[in-house]
């Protein structure tokens, strides 16, 4: 870049921030540790002066802006330490994934495609009694938020404001069918009402709403969400790690995609299947 052009770009960005948050030349030497006279020759309309290493960093550091941004050579005003916590945060995550969160996020991508990988069952397709069960001796949450919960996001998936997809694994469904597992204690007919609540929702709101079942011994995921672009969310269990730049949203987007393609049961297959698996109850 011709010097007369990173001159002219400095001039323009820290006038900027010094208008926006009302800082005086006189304040901006002052914390910077130079004379007023230096700040207003480099200021001056034409003047192709540029300032020195030591003082373009610490005006960039009082005006909470990076050096790079100031010198005209990233578009990005953040310093590398505030872009790397915009990308990825780390959040508070209730033990249902239809916490309040999860809620917000859903009405931040409404009209993006949403993909899922839930943690067990998809919460949004649970019967009250199934969440009764699963919460009553949770502490964090009681059974009676989590269905509060579970009907807020269903009310999201009847309004069919995005496109819904959920990759759920076989063996989550089958251990749900035997009652093994995590699932051990629930009683039949409970687990039975459950298969034809999925079977029925999964018909009622197909295809707005499609369920694909994949074998994980072939493929596999963590539980994660993909609202659309704007971020991707992986489940750990106490906590969300939410990625907003848009390389990591697309590699968890190609990461739900391939369990689809993958898949071993079609979205279209997906309410016979339900239904069928009530015969191994």
């Amino acid at each position: 870049m011709d010097k007369r052009d990173r001159a002219a770009i400095f001039r323009e960005r820290i006038v900027q921030i010094m208008d926006r948050e009302g800082i005086s030349r006189s304040a901006l030497a002052r914390h910077i540790g130079c004379d007023r006279s230096t700040i207003g020759q480099l200021l001056v309309d034409g003047e192709t002066r540029l300032p020195n290493s030591q003082l373009a960093a610490d005006a960039a550091s009082f005006l909470g802006v990076s050096t790079d941004w100031l010198l005209g050579l990233t578009e990005r005003p953040e310093r590398p330490g505030d872009l790397v916590e915009a990308a990825v945060s780390v959040t508070k995550a209730e033990r249902t994934a239809a916490d309040q969160q999860i809620i917000d996020w859903l009405h931040e991508a409404a009209g993006y495609k949403v993909r899922h990988v839930p943690a067990s069952l998809p919460e949004v397709f649970k019967t009250e009694d199934v969440l009764r069960w699963e919460y009553a001796a949770f502490l964090g949450k009681t059974p009676d938020q989590a269905i509060r919960a579970m009907r807020q996001q269903i009310d999201w998936a009847h309004a069919r404001s995005s496109d819904y997809e959920i990759a759920v694994p076989l063996h989550e469904l089958h251990a749900f069918a035997a009652g093994s597992g995590y699932y051990e204690g629930l009683e039949p007919d409970v687990r039975l009402a459950q298969l034809e609540h999925l079977a029925n929702l999964s018909r009622s709101l197909f295809p707005a709403t499609r369920i694909f079942l994949f074998d994980a011994r072939e493929v596999f995921s963590a539980p994660l969400t993909v609202f659309g672009p704007v971020l991707a969310v992986i489940y750990v269990g106490r906590f969300h790690l939410a990625f907003r730049e848009s390389r990591r949203v697309r590699s968890l987007t190609e990461q739900f995609d391939w369990l689809v393609r993958e898949a071993k049961v079609d979205a279209r297959h997906a309410a016979d299947y339900f239904a069928a698996l009530k015969d191994k109850v």
